[in-house]
């Protein structure tokens, strides 16, 4: 089964997918003029600003309602980003591509975090109400804007099936080899376990989620940046020769542990998207529940989470496993070498510290992951019943699954799913970009004219207006 399922994804992936996700890139770099790189310090203050205040540039009436703050979006989008493409997902990379696949992840990174701005730009802009807070993604703006109510229906079943179902499995299953490893606990037992703790978070809606997320993504990721920031500064000597091995590698001049180019190429942009999700139409699910004053300010505040992922955290753990050699043993993978390579620089704690980190980084991905069916399962039916199955069977069967399953099965599994699910989305967004670069616009225009908290309303975009549910009042 997992052979068949293997054939399947080289034929889905191979260069025209890849390619795609690229061209994609590039051409959304173009027509922002590089926003994802100029705006860089406007991200930074509109994250700060919602971390501090959660109000930034909303009227007294919204401050009054509950509601989701880019801040709390934001976490919940890192915390489906940061979990196992961060740890296990980048050992795999290099064990499978070589080092030169950290350079491929790199460059899909840079590139993608402007396709993230423009998906998430899109998701705020056509957001619908929702009880105590908003509710969007793909297939809303698929459904609005495009008109096509069956592939945004097959949107919606594919964003289901991959991330509250394939994707959940792959954290549970890392989790349970990370255990095992560490303290030689039975997948069994942590797989009931993981399962209690998640159905009791997803049952709780997304505020719940939402103020998990927000104390779990820093936790883990300032922990796990200062300890590899440590690891590397102890080896400094040794980072020259490690980024001149990436480069080499990346090109094909120096082809060690991968074999080709083409699969170093290749496994850096798939484990690169999986692990920065930036094109798959993922985080606008959950962008979109952020209440905020122009659909552009959620836009940055996505792509800044594309850097966080892979720029930042992919790559200390990238830096960790090349500093060791460990990647060169046939022997480890996954996790595993990850756990290894620790292993290697800090001793028996290091096994033990990424146990607990993965924990952490693959749990939040869990509850983040089921939000994004949830929001998906709400566009395709109202009935109650089918959400509770669906609780069900995201933060119960399919966690067990995972801790029982293989690790080639779960991967492979998800692999297929991200390019069917990628496929779909790239054509909504290449379609519907034009409106997001004439919100950038409007968005710079009002900047350039003195206004800190720049506002948007639906009569700004009149060719649309009618397809635009929120932001039909004008603020002063």
């Amino acid at each position: 089964m997992n052979e068949t399922i293997t054939q399947v994804n080289d034929a889905l992936w191979g260069y025209v997918l890849t390619g795609a996700l690229v061209l994609c890139g590039i051409w959304f770099t173009f027509k922002t003029k590089g926003v994802q790189f100029r705006m860089i310090g406007e991200m930074f203050r509109l994250l700060a600003d919602s971390a501090t205040s959660g109000t930034s540039g909303l009227d007294d009436s919204n401050k009054r309602h509950k509601h989701i703050s880019s801040f709390q979006a934001f976490a919940v989008s890192v915390a489906t980003r940061v979990g196992t493409g961060n740890l296990a997902g980048v050992a795999t990379a290099i064990a499978i591509g070589g080092p030169g696949a950290v350079f491929w992840m790199w460059v899909i990174a840079l590139l993608g975090s402007a396709t993230a701005f423009v998906e998430s730009t899109l998701a705020q802009l056509f957001k619908q109400r929702h009880k105590d807070s908003f509710i969007g993604g793909p297939a809303y703006y698929i459904s609005k804007e495009l008109h096509h109510k069956g592939m945004a229906l097959l949107y919606a079943i594919l964003i289901t099936l991959t991330f509250g179902l394939s994707y959940n499995s792959i954290q549970s299953n890392t989790i349970c080899g990370a255990m095992q490893e560490a303290f030689g606990w039975s997948p069994l037992v942590v797989g009931v376990i993981l399962s209690a703790m998640a159905l009791i978070i997803v049952f709780g809606g997304i505020h719940r989620i939402a103020n998990v997320s927000a104390v779990l993504v820093p936790l883990m990721a300032i922990g796990y940046f200062i300890l590899v920031v440590v690891i590397i500064l102890m080896n400094i000597e040794h980072i020259p020769h490690v980024m001149k091995v990436i480069v080499t590698n990346a090109f094909g001049f120096e082809q060690g542990v991968g074999g080709t180019l083409g699969a170093t190429i290749l496994i850096g942009v798939k484990r690169g998207l999986f692990s920065n999700e930036a094109g798959e139409g993922s985080a606008p699910n959950v962008a979109a529940t952020a209440t905020v004053s122009h659909p552009v300010k959620q836009g940055l505040i996505q792509a800044l989470g594309v850097f966080t992922d892979t720029l930042l955290v992919c790559s200390c753990t990238a830096f960790v496993i090349l500093i060791s050699g460990l990647y060169e043993n046939p022997e480890l993978n996954g996790i595993a070498l990850t756990q290894a390579a620790l292993d290697s620089e800090i001793g028996n704690a290091g096994p033990i510290f990424i146990a607990v980190a993965i924990l952490l980084f693959a749990f939040s991905s869990i509850i983040g992951n089921y939000y994004y069916g949830e929001a998906n399962i709400r566009f395709i039916t109202s009935n109650k019943t089918a959400l509770t199955l669906y609780r069900l069977l995201s933060g119960g069967v399919v966690v067990m699954f995972g801790a029982m399953a293989s690790l080639d099965l779960v991967w492979s599994v998800g692999d297929l799913f991200m390019a069917l699910l990628t496929a779909c989305n790239l054509v909504a967004i290449i379609t519907l970009g034009k409106y997001v670069f004439k919100l950038l616009d409007d968005y710079l225009d009002q900047k350039r004219r003195g206004i800190k908290e720049p506002t948007f309303h639906r009569g700004k975009l009149p060719e649309i207006e009618r397809d635009i549910e929120c932001w039909e009042i004008e603020k002063d």
